[in-house]
């Protein structure tokens, strides 16, 4: 049985046991959605945790009926004149904007009726194991002027062993969500009512994960022949409109006026990387070219959207453009691969998937280009022998792409890596070099992220690993804990050498007892801690703790200092 015509139907239970509870509710809809569905309603007084268990008692008694899902068809204004008789305003209007005069219901048991497309499965019977879990505010169509609907979400599997599992991870999901594991890990946070929303503060722990992704990403990128770029984060709209950018994503754009001049907060990279491209001549010899920049951009995300580092409206990209020759293309889409793998391996994250995104309904460029640039990079999909799922019509506006998104301990998939072929921009923009014959021919442009959103990625490290970061990757490293005030000194020796030694390390000297400075620390989630008594400041030793293993016994601090290296250089 099919897991999203499952869920919709019983999103449509969902919808038939609210509006036998409470008649009055008006109806809005119900997808089916990743891991289970959701309904939005209109009551005037808000669902309560009590009301969902009334809800799901109501929703068994209906699935115990076994009722069958009955599919009637009828012309639009047959359609209109039932849903007006009914009272379902947000019916009406969607039926009012339907381009087809043909329009389908769904009737369940004697009273309960719903527009809908369908499939449906046979009967409400076959629906084995569902469970309510919340509920939302949502604004009708997203649009923050409409009214504000109650969103309820549920979930639904084939069986209840599935069920009880997915219920374990959601449950398992809360415990790793980043949203409240970084601000008490003093991370960042994105709620300042004074700076406004979407926007996120990196306090001194969380700026310096961040530098530690930033500098190992600079160090990599020279490595395979990127050249580190910077551009301006206002630029004049016009840029904007010659990329097309304005009119695709303008009301997602930040636009201010200054002398006399309209700017836009940057939304994108590409055309700044584009200018520096054709700041000079290039010949045929220079190519491939790479750009890469850690650059911030802005986009004018709805309030309702907004979730943790997820969605925000200010964010760092690992973003590059590589300017080729199109004999280089599929070589350097390989390159491109080959280090998203190489990158995610480093970072811990081993299982990934792969969706190749085709050319959408609006977009710039000619047909044959885009063809060119599809083969491309399925080419090079085949090539390399890798699972991939098509993606119909979700390409960029300016190229067709792949997506690369990784899945965490949870198996929930982030999307980070996007690799997008393009065309269109140089030929609107006019890139140029000169080839063997002294002809100006136009190069092709690759877009490229590994990984995407440095806020969604580090949120998405927070989670994989529940704030337990890798070593290599841990803020504080190492904290100190001297007994008495008489190793004080010998405290600090160990610090300057751990510091001499690039080992991130604090020191706690609050006079609390040893118990409660440990169990801090595992709070923190601090890798390693560090026991120094008299015993330990004569011998010139430690005694160390580990997250998660308890006491590893005393070690000279030389050798301690050559193993934690060796972790550390090796990314454990």
């Amino acid at each position: 049985m099919d897991l999203n015509t499952l869920r919709h139907s019983c999103s449509h239970v969902l919808a038939e046991a609210v509006k036998k509870l409470w008649p009055d509710t008006k109806l809005a809809i119900g997808p089916a959605i990743e891991d289970g569905f959701y309904y939005d309603f209109d009551k005037k007084e808000p669902f309560s945790d009590e009301d969902l268990l009334s809800i799901e008692q109501e929703m068994k008694k209906i699935i115990a009926r076994d009722e069958p899902f009955v599919r009637e068809e009828m012309n639009k204004a047959g359609a209109l004149e039932l849903f007006k008789s009914l009272k379902e305003s947000y019916k009406i209007e969607l039926i009012q904007g339907l381009a087809d005069n043909k329009v389908s219901i769904y009737k369940t048991g004697n009273t309960f009726l719903d527009l809908c497309r369908g499939p449906h499965i046979k009967s409400t019977g076959q629906i084995k194991a569902f469970k309510l879990l919340s509920v939302a505010g949502a604004y009708w169509h997203g649009i923050e002027t409409n009214p504000m609907l109650q969103r309820i979400y549920g979930t639904c599997f084939d069986t209840s062993q599935e069920l009880e599992e997915h219920l374990k991870n959601l449950e398992e999901a809360k415990l790793r969500d980043h949203r409240k594991l970084g601000p008490s890990l003093e991370l960042f946070d994105i709620y300042h009512e004074e700076a406004g929303a979407g926007l996120v503060f990196y306090h001194p722990k969380g700026a310096l994960l961040r530098t530690i992704i930033e500098d190992y990403e600079k160090k990599e990128h020279l490595k395979r022949g990127y050249e580190i770029v910077i551009t301006p984060h206002i630029m004049k709209s016009d840029l904007w409109k010659k990329s097309g950018h304005y009119d695709y994503y303008k009301d997602n754009m930040f636009i201010f006026n200054a002398d006399e001049q309209e700017y836009v907060l940057k939304p994108m990279n590409c055309p700044g990387h584009i200018l520096i491209y054709k700041s000079k001549i290039r010949s045929y010899k220079d190519l491939p070219i790479r750009y890469f920049e850690l650059g911030t951009v802005y986009r004018r995300e709805k309030a309702g959207v907004l979730h943790g580092l997820l969605r925000v409206r200010g964010f760092t990209q690992d973003d590059a453009h590589i300017f080729c020759l199109p004999e280089q293309l599929g070589e350097e889409i390989k390159k491109i691969i080959d280090f998203v793998f190489d990158t995610m391996k480093i970072f811990g994250f081993e299982e990934m998937s792969i969706e190749l995104s085709t050319r959408p309904e609006k977009y710039i460029g000619s047909f044959d280009d885009w063809k060119l640039a599809t083969s491309a990079l399925e080419d090079v999909l085949k090539e390399k022998k890798l699972t991939y799922e098509v993606n119909v019509g979700d390409g960029a506006f300016y190229g067709p792409k792949i997506d690369i998104k990784l899945k965490d301990a949870l198996k929930r998939t982030w999307q980070c890596a996007t690799i997008q072929c393009d065309f269109a921009l140089p030929k609107r923009f006019n890139l140029a070099y000169i080839d063997a014959q002294g002809k100006e021919r136009q190069p092709i442009m690759l877009h490229r992220v590994l990984l995407g959103s440095l806020e969604r990625f580090i949120g998405a490290l927070v989670e994989q690993y529940k704030g337990q970061l890798p070593l290599w990757l841990a803020p504080t490293q190492v904290l100190l804990i001297p007994l008495k005030d008489t190793v004080y000194s010998y405290a600090q020796e160990v610090k300057e050498k751990l510091e001499k030694n690039n080992i991130r390390v604090g020191i706690d000297l609050r006079n609390e007892t040893l118990d409660k400075r440990i169990r801090n620390a595992e709070l923190e989630k601090i890798p390693y801690c560090l026991i120094l008594g008299e015993r330990e400041a004569k011998q010139g030793q430690v005694s160390v703790r580990k997250k998660g293993s308890g006491d590893q016994g005393a070690v000279a601090l030389d050798k301690f200092i050559e193993q934690l290296n060796s972790q550390i250089d090796e990314h454990k």
